[in-house]
């Protein structure tokens, strides 16, 4: 893999991720650019704990470009986007519009060049250099000052509320460790006093025992629909050697893992029949935070959900989900795990 480091007209920082050591990435970015967008807020709940983020820049941010004025494709025809270059493999830049800045950051990934692609559609050796360029920005952002944890993540559909159509995720560098992984690492430290054991590996154990939810098995990662599943059609991916974040995983995992993720994906777009739009979902990695003092109780994993409970149908987060945090989920897991099963077949 070759890292082209370059930096775009406002002094936002820009990578390419090339396969191979040949490509030259030297393309100036002549677009007369404004300062980019610098400081949000960090506000704590009183009664909860949890760290709030106020980005009110964010309401200028691309909101559904028209028809050719897509900012991450490449710069062609005399147009100029993010991407100064004519051509790219994947690219990775600041965003932007970040919802973190000053503390933390945020980052876009654009997984192709092609606009009309989509993470499952991509080749073996892409999706690899993907994996590449989250694992080597999760070990540059984790070396930062103040960063506390590292999630890589795609949003894919509008349902989703993605303004963006181009294949592309994202990378938010929190300067707090999210109120999700404080309570699951609590949980992880309850579980370790109790029995003395890990409490990601007790779960993957459980879930290969009774395998009702395990929707595929790899020679290194597992995939299943958890038992008390929040969201309509929820997948996590576990190595089968634990491990705290991407930079950890050894080759042979290393090399399985980018078939997997993506037959996972396209199960997901086979789940409501043929002719159906893509299928909305969130896809993102759990990491473990870098400074906790249980960062060796967490584990890395992969979760993808969909919102659309069924063909023409949303998973809406209404009154008890929303204001109670209390998910009420109209499809049993197992159900869900045999859906995702079928979609392998068809």
């Amino acid at each position: 893999m070759k890292r082209t480091a370059t930096r775009l007209a406002d002094g936002r920082e820009l990578f390419y991720y090339d396969a191979r050591d040949g490509t030259a990435r030297d393309a100036p970015d002549r677009r007369p650019l404004p300062p980019a967008a610098r400081g949000t807020e960090l506000r704590a709940d009183p009664l909860l704990g949890d760290t709030v983020v106020i980005a009110s820049h964010r309401q200028d941010r691309t909101y559904h470009p028209p028809p050719g004025a897509c900012p991450l494709c490449p710069t062609r025809d005399g147009r100029p986007t993010e991407i100064p270059a004519a051509d790219y493999e994947v690219a990775v830049l600041e965003n932007r519009f970040p919802s973190l800045a000053g503390p933390g950051r945020c980052e876009v990934v654009c997984f192709t060049a092609e606009h009309d692609g989509s993470f499952a559609a991509l080749d073996d050796e892409r999706a690899a250099l993907v994996l590449a360029a989250w694992t080597d920005r999760t070990a540059e952002l984790s070396a930062l000052p103040g960063v506390e944890q590292v999630f890589c993540f795609e949003n894919r559909g509008a349902e989703i509320g993605v303004t963006l159509t181009h294949p592309h995720g994202q990378i938010y560098a929190y300067p707090f460790v999210t109120p999700r992984t404080e309570r699951v690492l609590a949980s992880a430290a309850a579980h370790r006093e109790r029995t003395g054991r890990s409490l990601f590996e007790d779960v993957v154990a459980a879930e290969e025992a009774d395998g009702r939810r395990i929707v595929l098995a790899g020679e290194h990662w597992t995939a299943f629909v958890p038992y008390a599943a929040r969201w309509p059609y929820e997948v996590h991916l576990h190595p089968r050697r634990r491990v705290p974040d991407l930079t950890a995983l050894d080759g042979p995992a290393r090399a399985e893992l980018p078939g997997l993720q993506r037959e996972i994906l396209r199960r997901f777009d086979r789940l409501f029949g043929p002719g159906a739009p893509p299928t909305p979902y969130v896809s993102g990695w759990h990491q473990a935070p870098v400074r906790h003092p249980l960062r060796t109780e967490f584990a890395l994993h992969l979760e993808v959900f969909t919102v659309r409970r069924t063909a023409g149908k949303l998973k809406f987060l209404a009154g008890s989900e929303s204001g109670m945090n209390v998910f009420i989920n109209d499809v049993p897991p197992e159900a869900a795990a045999e859906r995702l099963r079928e979609a392998a077949r068809q």
